[in-house]
């Protein structure tokens, strides 16, 4: 049997769902029998059949991949509560195994799988949505790439019908429907060491989960950055959105503020001055790079 064979079947075999009661199956999907399977790619020992050495494999891998996406998701989590999230990540990784050599990969396919199965988070589809936009951006800020970035100086006097700026690879801006930000802040909080004040902490983020389920959905503009290695979410105005989101896009400095302040509800003598403040600030944090993109 070649190498890329055997390891394919390896791979169906350990990544073949497990039983109910977490065991491995005896019938893989397609109808054959794991037994075979086993006997033809893994040798027995004097403790352990065939069969059993894999199924330690089979049982690893879904304990580890249940594990890590748990832990990059727990504001879906408390979302959907226990339950059904389990219910959800063991169907999403059914249809979107692991492609990547890092667990890191494991949700970057969850938003659109979520889009397609919306039964998974009865009541509560666009909560869960937002909730994954915000988790994933998260992750993808964390360890995203970062460049050298243009100083407040390179903009001043400089015709921005000409500028045109990126942001930084690693941030994210999201135009989302709930208050996610605070919601998954509230989830993460450290909790107390005692069970009492487990039980109590517990209580209050379904409490706070209900509250926002129960808020009309209303836009909430949102951008996900880094600062010395820890990730920040900072809430945006529409224009700020607009314009952040059109630079991303490739657009001049001149179309990006125009875009933002049309149907604006800013006077016009108040905007200037804002849009001062806001570069000023974003070229602080460093959220600026060239138009150019680097040579590899």
């Amino acid at each position: 049997m070649k190498l890329a064979t055997l390891q394919r079947q390896v791979a169906r075999a350990v990544m073949t769902p497990l039983t109910p009661s977490e065991r491995m199956h005896r019938v893989a999907p397609n109808g054959r029998s794991l037994f075979a399977v086993a006997n033809q790619i893994i040798k027995p020992n004097e403790r352990l059949t065939s069969f059993e050495r894999l199924e330690i494999y089979n049982r690893q891998y879904w304990f580890r991949v249940l594990d890590s996406i748990s832990d990059d998701f727990p504001g879906l989590r408390a979302v959907l509560g226990d339950r059904r999230f389990d219910v959800l990540v063991k169907h999403y990784l059914t249809d979107c195994p692991s492609r990547s050599f890092t667990m890191r990969d494991l949700g970057s396919r969850l938003e659109s799988w979520l889009r397609k199965h919306a039964s998974y988070a009865p009541g509560r589809v666009q909560l869960a949505l937002d909730m994954v936009r915000l988790e994933w951006a998260e992750i993808e800020t964390f360890d995203g790439a970062s460049e050298p970035p243009v100083t407040a100086a390179v903009l001043i006097g400089a015709d921005p019908s000409k500028i045109r700026l990126r942001l930084q690879p690693y941030i994210r801006v999201l135009d989302l429907r709930y208050p996610v930000d605070d919601l998954l802040l509230a989830v993460k909080q450290e909790p107390h060491a005692d069970i009492v004040s487990n039980a109590m902490e517990e209580r209050q983020k379904r409490k706070k989960v209900s509250a926002v389920a129960r808020l009309k959905p209303t836009a909430v503009y949102l951008a996900v950055h880094r600062l010395e290695n820890t990730v920040y979410f900072r809430r945006l105005d529409r224009e700020e959105f607009i314009i952040l989101k059109s630079l991303q896009k490739g657009r001049t400095l001149e179309r990006a503020i125009v875009a933002a302040f049309r149907g604006s509800k800013i006077p016009a003598q108040e905007r200037a001055s804002l849009v001062a403040a806001w570069f000023q600030n974003w070229a602080s944090l460093g959220w600026f790079v060239t138009h150019e993109r680097p040579t590899q």
